[in-house]
């Protein structure tokens, strides 16, 4: 089940990398995150880690449902364009999403080997850290590349959830707070955006 989780938080990263629609690439994050929170919670069960399962709780309702209902409402206020072309053309992206995965995979290698238990996770984890860049760097809207930098925190957060058995819970409380803070600058980029437009 975990893998099958595991799969599907790429799989989402991947489809959202080809989305030309900012409603659907919300919709994609939030699917992203709710994966995520899930993986917590089953790692959090099989462990039996109270902070795990609070952790993965808080990623459901925090990342899954009020973070893009926040972007939404966001794009709404702001007016922002609800059609994200990204700046690859989809023949070249078809052919870079295998290139990075493979790249990953050699590149996490010598990490692998330092961890005895789901090597493979590390490499996916880093796989979609690179995947998540791509979409920040593929569009020049400032929504998308928002989208990119929440599912390059999801990407650290996998890393840090499979890699290690369980994250500390001071150390989730501290990304929360990280991503708080960046929903403010966010609200502050658009009202730029909005007053530049």
């Amino acid at each position: 089940m975990e893998n099958f989780l595991i799969g599907l938080f790429l799989a989402t990263l991947i489809i959202a990398l080809f989305t030309t629609r900012l409603y659907r690439l919300l919709m994609w994050y939030s699917l992203n995150s709710l994966t995520l929170g899930a993986l917590a919670l089953l790692i959090g069960s099989r462990l039996d880690d109270g902070a795990m399962l609070l952790t993965g709780a808080a990623t459901l309702v925090l990342k899954g449902g009020l973070i893009p209902w926040v972007l939404k409402y966001l794009s709404r206020r702001f007016g922002l364009r609800r059609q994200i072309t990204p700046n690859i053309k989809t023949q070249y992206a078809i052919m870079l999403v295998p290139a990075i995965l493979v790249f990953t995979f050699y590149l996490a290698e010598p990490i692998s080997h330092m961890v005895a238990a789901n090597a493979n996770n590390v490499a996916i984890s880093i796989s979609s850290l690179f995947l998540a860049l791509l979409l920040m760097m593929e569009h020049t809207n400032i929504a998308p590349k928002i989208v990119g930098f929440l599912m390059m925190e999801n990407a650290l957060f996998l890393l840090g959830t499979t890699a290690t058995e369980g994250m500390p819970m001071l150390v989730e409380l501290g990304i929360f707070f990280d991503l708080l803070m960046a929903i403010v600058v966010i609200n502050l980029l658009l009202r730029h955006e909005e007053a530049a437009s």
